[in-house]
């Protein structure tokens, strides 16, 4: 379902981006935005692990410096039968654990020193066999196409912005009504990153129950899931907004309307699709 979701979703923003694209600046606008678009999105996806790891201020450690996280993400790899990721740990007192990497081969994971004082060894089990369902799903490389698709919507509203104020025309749509044009400046990028939330969203439940797989259990991520939503609560962490999308809980303080633009689902929600996963096990 989350798949399916995924595919739908994307097929939605691909319709805003020819539909709008055409709308705001005609067929060769929207191939110069989509074309910007992709190659900055490629540079991310290459480059973007480097980034975000120097951005946390993780530290890769070996497994004499941290042996029971070492150990626990080397058996859920072996069971999961992926790579082995490079391991890191942020010092931050605020629970939380991320995935980055462009594909299984080049993968990392990271978790704070909170998230270990907090959790005992099945929770952090649960945690990092999130982390690395994340890894085997791909969903770097997803993120990446919808970012590439969002960010071509965008810039697509920026272009047809500027030729409104310099009184440049689009010849693709000679004759269209300026009203639409300018409702499309607006519309379109909104509708966009909501979509673009939206499949964030559908991949966090991808990888809690591609998680509670890997580790055999789904209890112990929905209890590891509880006490993160509290202990964030509690000590936010100062991160870039632009990296919050990847950690397993949204570390930023944030609630109301914000939930509407937010990368996460709902706590309760993700906890109880873990209850029921596990309640339907015991009855197989």
């Amino acid at each position: 379902m989350n798949a399916m979701k995924t595919t739908l979703l994307l097929t939605v923003m691909t319709l805003i981006l020819v539909f709008g694209g055409g709308a705001l600046a005609g067929q060769g606008g929207m191939v110069i935005a989509m074309g910007l678009a992709l190659v900055m999105n490629v540079g991310a996806y290459w480059f973007s692990d480097k980034m975000v790891l120097k951005m946390s201020g993780a530290r890769q450690v070996s497994e004499a410096e941290a042996p029971e996280l070492y150990s626990i993400v080397r058996e859920l790899a072996q069971r999961a039968t992926l790579p082995m990721p490079k391991v890191y740990v942020i010092d931050d007192p605020s629970p939380n654990a991320f995935a980055t990497g462009r594909n299984p081969e080049n993968a990392a994971v990271a978790a704070t020193s909170g998230i270990m004082s907090i959790l005992n060894r099945d929770e952090l089990a649960g945690v990092m066999a999130h982390e690395l369902a994340h890894v085997g799903n791909r969903d770097i490389l997803i993120g990446t196409i919808s970012a590439t698709i969002a960010g071509a919507i965008s810039m697509l509203a920026n272009m047809a912005q500027f030729a409104m104020i310099f009184g440049g025309g689009n010849r693709d749509g000679e004759g269209q009504h300026p009203a639409v044009a300018i409702i499309m400046m607006i519309v379109a990028p909104i509708a966009a990153m909501l979509v673009q939330m939206a499949i964030s969203r559908s991949r966090e439940y991808g990888a809690d129950e591609g998680g509670a797989k890997i580790c055999g259990n789904p209890l112990w991520l929905a209890a590891a899931l509880a006490k993160l939503q509290q202990g964030v609560a509690v000590r936010p962490m100062d991160v870039n907004p632009s990296t919050a999308h990847m950690y397993i809980v949204n570390p930023l303080a944030g609630g109301g309307l914000s939930s509407l633009f937010s990368t996460h689902p709902p706590m309760e929600e993700r906890i109880r699709r873990l209850e029921q996963m596990a309640a339907r096990w015991q009855q197989a």
